[in-house]
């Protein structure tokens, strides 16, 4: 692009390469086993995904249905059902974007096909297994709490009462591109360049500051370090 200018002296205006598109269909890409081992990683992930958020939905639920002399404010509440679906995305993630790219979920296998990141064959293979992972996965749990399965309807979604057909398409629509969107940014090569991570010092410096300060204020000029470190001895003493 005009705007990819020399930036600082000596250095390149752009230090980094964007991949070349992923071919549309890639058969020889079926002869190979890390094809299968990252559909066998986004089967496993979505599966266990699934596992864990739909129980803690129908966890919650019970600890919350008082007609079953459950605390209308007992359980984990939204904001644990919350931390229940962050949680469970951050680490499988972890877990598997070095094997399949850590997709688990077939809306954004989808956008990064229509991107050209990924192959045909490839998103059709990760979008079956997150669905049979996903299957499986509530499977277990209607295995493990079946009256509890059916009698709270498996933790499914419900378009919530006051609201209309129209206003929840449009919540998902924009909650799907907001999801979409930031694994593209996450995965855009520009962020692995040398100026991409600058930022750190923004975090590091403040926090060396602040020691520093505190030891200067506390060691040097109250002089009372020997006094804090014996009450830590003596804390341990305890």
């Amino acid at each position: 692009m005009a705007k990819d200018v020399e930036g600082a002296e000596g250095f390149a205006a752009r230090d980094y390469e964007d991949p070349p598109p992923t071919p549309f269909f890639d058969a020889e890409e079926l002869t190979k086993w890390s094809l299968y081992r990252a559909v066998i990683a986004e089967f496993v992930a979505t599966l266990l995904f699934l596992y864990v958020t739909v129980l803690t939905v129908i966890g919650y639920k019970i600890s919350s249905d008082t007609k079953a002399g459950g605390d209308e404010c007992g359980g984990v509440g939204i904001l644990g059902i919350s931390w229940a679906f962050g949680g469970m995305i951050f680490i499988l993630v972890y877990c598997t974007a070095g094997i399949s790219g850590g997709h688990i979920n077939p809306a954004v296998t989808f956008g990064l096909f229509l991107a050209r990141k990924v192959s045909l064959v490839r998103a059709v293979l990760y979008m079956v297994a997150q669905c049979l992972g996903a299957i499986c996965g509530v499977g277990f749990v209607k295995a493990f709490q079946s009256a509890y399965y059916v009698r709270y309807g498996g933790g499914a979604n419900s378009l919530a009462d006051g609201y209309s057909t129209g206003t929840g398409l449009a919540a998902e629509i924009i909650g799907t591109f907001v999801l979409v969107y930031t694994v593209f940014s996450a995965t855009d090569p520009k962020r692995n360049a040398r100026d991409s991570h600058v930022p750190w010092i923004f975090w590091v410096g403040p926090f060396i500051g602040a020691a520093i300060a505190a030891f200067y204020h506390q060691f040097v000029l109250r002089a009372s370090g020997s006094k804090s470190l014996g009450s830590f001895r003596s804390a341990a003493n305890v």
